[in-house]
């Protein structure tokens, strides 16, 4: 993933619930029970792999057997020895000794389990990125595209509460150009090779309790020739593979983005800093991320502090300044009625004044002072300046600026006298989104006077 814009924020489970987790995977209980079998007559080869006459007994210890209970033995045990549970003693004599990253999984905190756990998963990424006879580095490439992928498609506002990908889906969102409109039969053929190639990986991840996973149904492996096809039925969709994120899953991810350089918050960072790194850090959130940052904030802080911070981080004539005052007024809604001395402060206030009537107003408090036409049309280009930083071109904006033009005559007349840094662009943005012809031509026009008024 080359693009080192911040990533969704996301929830993460407290440190010992992933501890938890990660003691009951698989991967890292076979590897501790055979960590604890282990003894001075266990002999391993030259690669660190138990020899073919321990095999049986080692699988004996994990409960395995079958076809695949060799390799999967194997594995348990190449984990043991790459996180250090079990360690090489003698190299030429093939003997193995008790490793220190087992006393951490038995006594160890929170953290240095889930340490043990993330060079586990390293390992089986790296043996599920580039099985035997292909490009190591290529497969190694594509499934951390995946993989960072997923973790935009699932670690926003559903998290890994929300519902399982479509094995489909996450193949398509990772091979088809974001541009192409009907994928060509050739891009649908890479497409189902892409999910052929990702169900088996996902089968070895799901092991390291990195995904929870519903493998591609047995009778489709064997149609994998044919014409490509993409499914469209809802109730046939789980047949092709789904896929969702556990909490130690989106654990793991994070720290691997991070460590490739990405920029992956977690709800709370912001809970220790200031009311502007408050604002200006929840600007590009989703609004639930938003909201659940901004209430772990409040609930460090007494109400009416709170509500002075945030005020005051609000000011400003910046860009980013009417989406600092959006996300302050979100703030505020969930402070209670010991607040209000700070808004009452501040209705005097140019920038603030209009929000604090508004607050005021909503908790039917007595004595709110009515604003002047200039504050009412002052922070209505400063409302739609802040949808327009907060979401772009959204429907909810489109629905905002048809109904401030139909519910006030003249307004265009009037708004592009109000001295706010934003105006122009605002009634720029009005008349590229206005429906009707002759109303969008009137916000055009009223941009230009604007500009042409105070070069703004």
């Amino acid at each position: 993933m080359s693009d080192r814009s911040p990533l969704p924020p996301v929830r993460l489970a407290s440190e010992p619930e992933l501890a938890r987790d990660a003691l009951a995977t698989p991967l890292l209980s076979r590897a501790a029970r055979l960590a604890r079998w282990a003894g001075a007559g266990t002999r391993v080869d030259a690669d660190g792999l138990l020899t073919e006459e321990q095999l049986p007994a080692a699988a004996g210890v994990l409960g395995l057997g079958g076809d695949g209970a060799a390799t999967r033995t194997n594995q348990a045990w190449r984990t043991a020895v790459d996180t250090g549970l079990v360690g090489i003693a003698d190299e030429e004599a093939g003997t193995v000794a008790a490793g220190a990253g087992l006393a951490l999984l038995t006594g160890g905190s929170p953290h240095e389990v889930l340490a043990v756990w993330l060079t586990a998963l390293q390992a089986v990424l790296a043996q599920a990125g580039a099985p035997g006879g292909e490009d190591p580095e290529a497969g190694a490439e594509f499934l951390d595209e995946v993989l960072a992928t997923f973790y935009l498609l699932t670690a926003g506002e559903g998290g890994p509460g929300g519902g399982p990908v479509p094995l489909p889906v996450l193949a398509a969102s990772v091979i088809v150009p974001g541009d192409m409109g009907e994928p060509t039969d050739d891009v649908l053929r890479q497409v189902s090779e892409a999910m052929m190639w990702l169900d088996e990986r996902f089968r070895l991840l799901e092991a390291a309790g990195l995904v929870a996973y519903r493998p591609v149904d047995e009778e489709l492996m064997t149609d994998a020739e044919e014409e490509p096809s993409t499914p469209v039925d809802e109730a046939d969709v789980a047949r092709y593979g789904m896929v969702r994120l556990t909490p130690l899953g989106l654990y793991g991810l994070r720290a691997r983005l991070l460590e490739a350089g990405h920029e992956a918050p977690v709800v709370g960072d912001l809970a220790d800093k200031g009311a502007d790194a408050l604002l200006d850090g929840t600007a590009a959130f989703p609004p639930a991320a938003a909201h659940a940052e901004t209430e772990q904030w409040l609930a460090r802080r007494e109400p009416l502090v709170a509500a002075r911070e945030l005020l005051a981080a609000a000011r400003g004539a910046d860009p980013g300044a009417p989406l600092r005052r959006l996300r302050c007024q979100q703030a505020l809604s969930l402070v209670g009625t010991e607040a209000e001395p700070a808004l009452r402060d501040v209705l005097d206030d140019p920038e603030l004044g209009g929000l604090a009537r508004v607050w005021l107003t909503e908790r039917g408090l007595d004595d709110v002072p009515a604003p002047s036409q200039e504050m009412i049309f002052w922070l209505t280009i400063d409302t739609v300046a802040a949808q327009l930083a907060a979401e772009g071109d959204s429907e909810e904006l489109h629905a905002l600026v048809k109904g401030l033009a139909e519910q006030h005559s003249g307004f265009f007349a009037a708004a592009w006298r109000v001295r706010h840094p934003r105006t122009a662009d605002v009634l720029e943005a009005m008349g590229r989104l206005h429906p009707d012809r002759r109303i969008a031509k009137e916000a055009r026009t009223a941009a230009f006077k604007a500009r042409s008024a105070y070069g703004s």
